[in-house]
């Protein structure tokens, strides 16, 4: 059975590698991207590069969209010209960007508008997990769709957690992200308070490696640390926007977070240092000089 065609809106690190996976399993592949010059590449692989994202969405069963907030999916998606308005009757739509509650809910309704299947499916993992194909994708929405989708999230994941109505993903990815901020957090504290100590940062990773208390990802981002250099697998800037998105569902829950308003600052510190667009893992240049 051919696979149907996915309109994929969003070609920066994470959409970029999704790409790559979802033309290997053999899916047909229109993309879009704001700046065009980063979605051209994919046209070497076999993908059809459109103009707009209804051009992109026209013939699409699937639109797929993973940009980099709220704002930009809205615009990609409504009016004359975005996606939504390219599709045509029976397609369904993926959500995969981390827009925060408020969002989900608005793009949940231009869906509804539009009257076409809404699928909330953030993701977990950075730019070697998308490359990889080894994605966890946290899938909610309509239980008629989750066949159909399937396919697509065994391309670009090497898990799929389905969690209910549309908007439970988003809410289960904002409970992960904080997880996952906060433990960078603390691990910038304690590799800046270990040379503050005198001590080797490499002795604490390798004190904590392999048992309950080292998680590969401390060693990933400490080793980061250590060296000062970030190449960006998610940068200072979206991890930024994810601790906000966190704070904002947690304040409507009446849920004071004193330790994401901290992480938050430390992230902030880091922006004015000119690290916005490095790894998140260069907190730990915020942390260090006291932030």
């Amino acid at each position: 059975m051919a696979k149907e065609t996915i309109a994929l809106l969003g070609t920066g690190t994470m959409g970029t590698g999704m790409a790559h996976n979802l033309l290997a399993a053999g899916f047909g592949l229109r993309v879009w991207n704001r700046t065009r010059d980063r979605a051209e590449p994919l046209a070497e692989r076999g993908a059809a590069v459109a103009s707009t994202p209804a051009e992109a969405a026209e013939g699409a069963g699937i639109l797929l969209t993973m940009l980099a907030d709220g704002e930009a999916v809205e615009a990609a998606v409504a009016g004359p010209s975005g996606g939504l308005s390219g599709l045509g009757d029976g397609a369904l739509w993926v959500q995969s960007s981390t827009v925060g509650m408020d969002d989900t809910d608005r793009l949940g309704a231009l869906a509804a508008e539009r009257r076409v299947a809404f699928v909330d499916a953030p993701v977990l993992g950075t730019k070697q997990p998308a490359e990889q194909g080894q994605l966890v994708v946290l899938a909610s929405g309509p239980e008629e769709a989750r066949e159909r989708c399937q396919p697509l999230f065994d391309a670009i994941g090497s898990r799929t957690i389905w969690v209910g109505e549309a908007g439970r993903g988003t809410r289960l990815k904002l409970v992960t992200n904080t997880w996952i901020t906060g433990l960078l957090g603390a691990l910038g504290s304690t590799i800046a308070l270990a040379r503050a100590l005198d001590v080797d940062p490499e002795q604490f990773l390798g004190a904590i490696e392999g048992g309950p208390l080292g998680p590969a990802y401390a060693r990933l981002k400490g080793d980061m640390m250590k060296a000062g250099d970030y190449p960006t697998s998610f940068s200072v800037t979206l991890a930024a926007k994810d601790v906000r998105l966190a704070r904002q569902a947690a304040a409507k829950a009446g849920l004071d977070l004193p330790l994401l308003g901290v992480i938050a600052g430390q992230f902030a510190a880091a922006a004015d240092l000119g690290l916005g667009d490095a790894d998140m893992a260069a907190i730990y240049e915020a942390t260090r000089r006291g932030a």
